[in-house]
């Protein structure tokens, strides 16, 4: 994931936690996707993970503290690197570069590139959750927030190093990978704060009987795609979402309420019941058209099995959102199409009552249901088309919100 950053030069600083470890792969996979990685390593972070190991997973030198007054030098290292870096990531993030940064001091080569440096800084706490609860260390924290260049990524909950569990694990490499192609893309601007974006992802399930069903194959990636994008705009964010893979639903943000439905009765049900607060309503989810007329309990033996099996029409969701939604709230539909995806897709927008649509293909290589890529165009009510450059469902979830501006603001 770093179709955002391909031409981002990414400054990479390592303070001293056993969460090191997981910043390998951050460099690793940025360096691999071509993008342009520089390390800088606290004395006390080489106890865990070399700078050789850095430098070797960076294709480039890792810079370290005894480096830091090199006389060969024509100007000071951390003036070099802070000039140098388009986007800053700190992880781990320990307490004691936290109070650093919160007071403004600089002792070591990274505290004093982050002072010279102007670019958007990510941080990525990790530490023990009751260190992570001590009031000075959330005052220090609070305050780090207060400066628009710092945003944050975790920590997360869940077993930690020590074996405590609870609040302090430095969030996945994936979840920083993402909120760093985020803050690239988006330049550390919060444009959506404020916002109350309301999504439906993923597919229903309608049961013919309790193990059987009608559904298709989305999987809700382009949902958690948009509310990912969306948080780290600033957004609150509400997710209604169909049955997922475990896996996957661990990738959902922890600062979206996710809501979890199975058919499309109960997320029509979750999504008015959101209504009122949202500003924007996007529909991405696929929910099924027909469900089973009758409601059969325990499992039916396939002799038994209803044919034909008698079916009634679902209710439109996104048209009973249109009839009900107020004048200043923005509807925002989506159409998985096969071969020519903008003709049914306008007659959809019309049909629904829509102000948008977004047309995706799920006929191409790399794009529509299961895909973690994707394409297509967005299209408004007075049928205008933004076309959205290919790649990963959140470069195209951050195109979408940008091609929505004219509606939210």
């Amino acid at each position: 994931m770093a179709d955002t950053l391909q031409a981002a030069k990414v400054l990479v600083g390592i303070s001293g936690g056993i969460a090191a470890y997981k910043v390998c792969e951050v460099v690793s996979t940025l360096a691999k996707a071509g993008v342009e990685v520089r390390v800088i390593l606290t004395s006390s972070s080489e106890s865990f993970v070399s700078a050789l190991t850095f430098a070797t997973l960076a294709r480039h030198a890792a810079y370290t503290d005894d480096k830091f007054w090199s006389a060969d030098q024509a100007r000071p290292l951390h003036i070099e690197l802070a000039e140098w870096a388009d986007i800053f990531l700190i992880a781990p993030l320990t307490a004691n570069t936290l109070g650093k940064l919160a007071n403004g001091l600089a002792d070591n080569l990274l505290t004093n590139t982050v002072l010279a440096s102007t670019c958007p800084v990510l941080l990525a706490p990790a530490m023990n959750t009751d260190m992570w609860q001590q009031r000075s260390v959330q005052r220090n924290w609070q305050q780090v927030l207060e400066d628009e260049r710092y945003h944050a990524v975790g920590p997360t909950a869940g077993r930690l190093a020590c074996d405590r569990i609870g609040t302090g694990r430095m969030a996945e490499p994936q979840t920083i990978l993402a909120a760093l192609n985020s803050l690239h893309y988006t330049q550390g601007k919060r444009d959506l704060r404020d916002k109350h974006i309301l999504i439906s992802t993923g597919s229903t399930q309608e049961y013919i009987d309790a193990v059987r069903y009608i559904g298709n194959p989305s999987t809700g990636r382009m949902g958690i795609a948009l509310a990912t994008a969306a948080v780290h705009r600033g957004a609150h964010v509400s997710l209604v979402h169909g049955p997922m893979e475990n896996l996957l639903r661990q990738t959902i943000p922890d600062r979206v309420q996710a809501i979890a439905v199975i058919s499309a009765a109960e997320m029509e049900a979750a999504l008015i019941s959101q209504l009122e607060t949202a500003n924007l309503i996007i529909m991405a989810a696929a929910v099924a058209d027909m469900r089973p007329q009758l409601q059969i309990k325990g499992k039916l033996a396939k002799a038994d099995l209803p044919n034909p099996l008698p079916l009634a029409p679902v209710t439109d969701i996104a048209a009973k959102l249109s009839a009900s939604k107020r004048a200043e709230q923005t509807l925002v539909g989506f159409a998985a199409q096969t071969g020519n995806i903008i003709e049914p897709a306008l007659g959809k927008l019309k049909r629904k009552g829509l102000d948008a649509i977004v047309a995706n293909p799920v006929d191409q290589p790399d794009s529509g249901f299961g895909s973690d890529l994707n394409q297509g165009v967005v299209i408004d009510a007075q049928q205008n088309q933004t076309p959205l450059q290919a790649g990963t469902k959140l470069f195209i979830a951050h195109q979408i919100y940008d091609a929505l501006r004219t509606f939210l603001f």
